[in-house]
């Protein structure tokens, strides 16, 4: 059996969204991410959309958790396809999490008369979240030639305590071919870039300690 992957990836930033490019499933990590060609499970909603017509018959359920940096960094990962009573379409839902919690804010920590009062400190977390609904097709069955197409809608949703939010909208496409013993695949991420717009809140207070510390 021999697979050919080609991944193509356009992003606002270079480093806009990259907890997105972590991984998924236990296979996947193991095999160093050359899943595009071969994947045909629950996880394929992440890796390659047209792999989920693999998933036949029954739903299938995939959880996953892993930390990073000593514990810190906490990233979750979860998924469910349903597969359609004739098996030729597929339809997934993912979501992903990264997050490190349980930050602490000192912003006033020091009262104005330069007390320092512990009460003050409140935690906070930053977070990353994707959701993804993909949708999974057979284009083409015969004895020797299968051909799948994959498509994702996807919602990023990024929080930084109560301080900035941001949402952003993009769309992976992905195709598999199938030819003898050949394995062919082709994953499109963020065909339509996936731009963050951010909004930010801040007290007053806040914004006055924020401007003597900058100035």
């Amino acid at each position: 059996m021999t697979i050919i992957c080609i991944s193509a990836t356009a992003q606002f930033r270079k480093y806009s969204n990259e907890f997105l490019n972590i991984g998924a499933g236990a296979r996947g990590l193991a095999m160093g991410s050359a899943q595009i060609a071969s994947v045909n499970d629950g996880t394929a909603g992440y890796w390659n959309p047209a792999g989920l017509v693999g998933v036949k018959d029954h739903p299938q359920l995939n959880i996953m958790h892993a930390e990073y940096f000593a514990g810190i960094g906490k990233y979750d990962y979860a998924s469910l396809v349903l597969p359609t009573a004739n098996n030729k379409r597929t339809i997934g839902i993912t979501g992903l999490r990264f997050a490190v919690d349980d930050i602490m804010n000192t912003l006033f920590l020091v009262e104005p008369d330069g007390s320092i009062n512990y009460n003050n400190i409140q935690a906070f977390s930053s977070a990353d979240y994707a959701f993804l609904l993909s949708y999974a097709q057979k284009l083409k069955e015969s004895a020797n030639k299968n051909i799948h197409f994959g498509l994702n809608a996807k919602v990023i949703h990024r929080s930084v305590g109560k301080f900035a939010k941001a949402w952003g909208f993009g769309f992976d496409a992905g195709m598999q071919i199938l030819h003898n013993k050949w394995k062919f695949g082709i994953a499109a991420r963020d065909i339509t870039t996936t731009f963050n717009a951010w909004s930010f809140t801040f007290t007053e207070k806040e914004n006055q300690l924020n401007k003597l510390l900058q100035g």
